[in-house]
């Protein structure tokens, strides 16, 4: 929560806006705490209409609070936004959501406020950071133990296999790959010696770091350390 203008607070990853701040007690006054919140998305669909929706959820529940949301763009676009806006003498945003990549950067150029400094104020502070997946939380905690941010929006890769291509080189359709010498022996048979057809393709565009990282952590070697800033 907000109570000075000045200070400027972006949460990478995070849940929501309601979980960051409806744990917190207001005082009384006479308008309510403005907070401005900024999001990305990523994907296509109505992202930003559910977006909205949780917003005006939360403000019809804490009427001393209002969450002003704003559509940012892309993750690039929204990290280039507050950089900006911060770097300007602007105010940025309260709160944001964006890649847990860029974390370690705002919290080196003291663009942000460590979410453990509300967190440790709330009565049950310990069940409600306990609540999520311990590998979501990975990426919000630093060396120290101390919670940045709160996950969100957490993408999960899927496989996709074609069943009548598992049929012609003599593979179950009904049984896709279950280990990882799975995935090489069946993409082996299913590529083409002419390069007519490869076996296994994995995408290198938009985020493949954290596709990488899924077969590094699989293989018993996660790519950087056990905290967001430990390398």
């Amino acid at each position: 929560m907000k109570s000075n203008r000045s200070i400027r607070m972006a949460l990478f990853s995070v849940a929501l806006i309601v979980l960051a701040v409806a744990p917190f007690s207001l005082r009384a006054q006479d308008t309510p705490v403005e907070v401005k919140f900024y999001y990305p998305t990523a994907v296509g669909g109505p992202l930003t209409q559910i977006f909205d929706g949780y917003v005006e959820q939360f403000n019809k529940a804490n009427p001393d609070v209002k969450v002003v949301a704003t559509y940012a763009g892309g993750y690039d676009d929204i990290s280039a936004a507050v950089q900006t806006e911060i770097q300007g003498k602007g105010e940025g945003p309260d709160v944001a959501v964006m890649l847990a990549a860029d974390l370690p950067t705002f919290i080196d150029n003291g663009y942000i406020l460590p979410l453990q400094t509300f967190i440790d104020k709330m009565d049950d502070g310990k069940a409600y950071t306990d609540d999520f997946f311990p590998a979501f939380m990975r990426n919000s905690v630093d060396a120290d133990g101390q919670v940045w941010a709160i996950p969100f929006q957490r993408s999960t890769p899927v496989l996709y296999y074609n069943k009548d291509q598992f049929k012609e080189v003599g593979l179950d359709p009904n049984t896709p790959p279950k280990t990882t010498q799975d995935l090489v022996d069946y993409a082996t048979k299913l590529t083409k010696p002419n390069g007519e057809r490869w076996g296994l393709e994995i995408p290198s565009d938009g985020f493949p770091y954290w596709l990488f990282q899924g077969f590094a952590i699989g293989n018993g070697q996660n790519v950087v350390g056990d905290n967001f800033n430990d390398i």
